[in-house]
This record gives structure tokens, C-alpha cells and sequence, in this order.
């Protein structure tokens, strides 16, 4: 079956870096569509950034612009979240999603994708 598995998630101070990963295994995923969701305490899911299978076509919620970036390693089945610049504002648990559909676009909606991760929290101090 299809595993996304994230890692990478902790407790930085505010202004500094860190590197989330997602592995995926069960899927074809040099031709899935990657993204990145986060959810805060007593808020909605949003997304924040979002991958095409072979790193084309990026997008970026207005949130996060500028201070992540998202690429993809295809022969490791892995893709990645960078963050820096990270702010109290930055605090939640982020999502690895994968939509199968071979050579789909991007898209920051959560409902194109069809498997999620079981998420990694990160956590960011003031």
C-alpha cells in the first residue's frame, strides 16, 4: 500500500531553519504530484507548497513565499520542504501528500491529492 512517512519536524527558535522530508514507497512517485500541508492548532488544514512529478511547475501559498522551497529527489521516492525564516506563525504539523495520477500538475488544493502522511510537527519558538 501507499506510505508517506515525514521526518524532519522539531522545535527551532524563531528566525531559523529546518529540512522536512517525506518518503513515499507503494506509488509510482516520479510521476505523483507532490505537496506540503500544515495545520496549526484549532485552525484548517492549508497548504503550502506544491510539486509536479518532475519539478516543473512549483507553487507556493503567499504564506510561505519566499521562505520555502519545495523540490523532489525521484530516484529516492523522497521530496522536501525546506523552511527558513521560521516564525511562531510557522507552528503546526506538516503533511506530505501525494496525488497518483501519472503526470498530473500542481495544485494547493488538499482535496486533489489521494494519500496523505501521518504528518511531522514542527514547532517553532518566539
Amino acid at each position: 500500500q501507499v506510505q508517506l512517512v515525514e521526518s524532519g519536524g522539531g522545535l527551532v527558535q524563531a528566525g531559523g531553519s529546518l529540512r522536512l522530508s517525506c518518503a513515499a514507497s507503494g506509488l509510482s512517485f516520479n510521476t505523483a504530484a507532490m505537496g506540503w500541508f500544515r495545520q496549526a492548532p484549532g485552525k484548517e488544514r492549508e497548504a503550502a507548497a506544491a510539486i509536479n512529478w518532475r519539478g516543473g511547475d512549483i507553487q507556493y501559498a503567499n504564506s510561505v513565499k519566499g521562505r520555502f522551497t519545495i523540490s523532489r529527489d525521484n530516484p529516492k521516492n523522497t521530496v522536501y520542504l525546506q523552511m527558513n525564516s521560521l516564525g511562531p506563525e510557522d507552528t503546526a504539523i506538516y503533511y506530505c501528500a501525494a496525488r497518483s495520477s501519472p503526470f498530473a500538475g500542481t495544485s494547493l488544493s488538499g482535496s486533489w491529492y489521494n494519500y496523505w502522511g501521518q504528518g511531522t510537527q514542527v514547532t517553532v519558538s518566539s
